[in-house]
């Protein structure tokens, strides 16, 4: 199978990249800023740029689309540049796979739900409360709308082996062991569901190899706020050097609001493949103890 990765330099994309080429499939993938190893430049929000991968010769079969902006407070901020990035590039993804007949994979959030009854199932009432969330949302809907096979993947609290390692669970680990100092305040009522990149991309292959359709979700057995989190990951460090301040949501002065009780529930996945057993956030820390 043909795969272009979007997005493959990000955390989730990157994981995508290694896995699904593990798997025996094509796998191409792109960059816009960063370019990791083994990624080609593709401007979503110019499919004219002469730059450009030379998609018409490589014809994916499969577009998985991991690229966005993430920062959620940036998206509050910056409303046009967060559209653009999450929508506008979403509706050029889409206009790619008509032209190659391409089945859509999309990679959204639990931000889609406003957290007030969370963790959450595929059929649960929308409702996002920040700009990231409705545009996460709205690309969703283009996608499940396209007429075009598709996967939508909700996912929240993504950590894992990135080259940056920018995700939350991998900054603590590399601060620890560079003998930082941190200080950490960090809310006491967001709750969420702390996933493995690796396990999105793992289960991403048995979707795409089974050719399922439809939203799932993807969450681990880990439901935990963010202070908990934290202390979870520094209990394998006795040597930290840290000071933790749990604080309220409403104390932190966040520009985005974010759902607190979030999270996801991935028993729809787990109906369909009872076998698959999701690593934990402890599994991941333990490897760089």
């Amino acid at each position: 199978m043909k795969i272009l990765i979007i997005g493959a330099s990000g955390l989730v994309g990157n994981n995508m990249l290694k896995v699904l080429s593990a798997a025996g499939h094509e796998c191409v993938g792109t960059y816009f800023s960063y370019q990791a190893k083994n990624t080609v430049f593709f401007d979503t929000l110019n499919l004219w740029n002469p730059d450009n991968f030379d998609l018409t010769r490589f014809k994916p079969q499969i577009i998985v689309h991991c690229g966005a902006l993430t920062h959620v407070d940036y998206c509050e901020t910056h409303q046009e540049e967060s559209y653009e990035q999450t929508v506008l590039s979403t509706k050029n993804v889409i206009e790619l796979g008509r032209k190659y007949l391409s089945k859509l994979v999309f990679i959204s959030t639990d931000y889609v739900f406003d957290g007030e009854k969370g963790p959450y199932s595929e059929d649960d009432t929308v409702n996002p409360i920040s700009i990231y969330g409705s545009h996460k949302l709205e690309a969703e809907r283009l996608i499940l709308n396209s007429g075009l096979k598709n996967i939508v993947l909700r996912v929240t609290n993504v950590y894992g082996d990135e080259e940056r390692g920018k995700n939350f669970v991998s900054r603590i680990i590399q601060q620890v062991k560079d003998y930082q100092h941190l200080v950490l305040k960090l809310p006491v009522d967001q709750y969420a569901t702390p996933v493995n990149a690796y396990d999105i991309a793992r289960v991403s292959e048995l979707l795409i190899r089974d050719d399922k359709e439809g939203i799932y979700n993807v969450a681990s057995t880990d439901y935990m706020n963010r202070v908990q989190l934290a202390l979870r990951i520094l209990g394998y460090f006795p040597e930290a050097d840290y000071e933790l301040f749990p604080m309220l949501t409403r104390d932190l002065n966040q520009p985005a609001s974010r759902p607190l009780q979030g999270g996801l529930k991935s028993a729809k996945f787990l109906s369909e493949y009872p076998n698959f057993v999701f690593g934990t956030v402890d599994d991941f820390v333990k490897q760089y103890q």
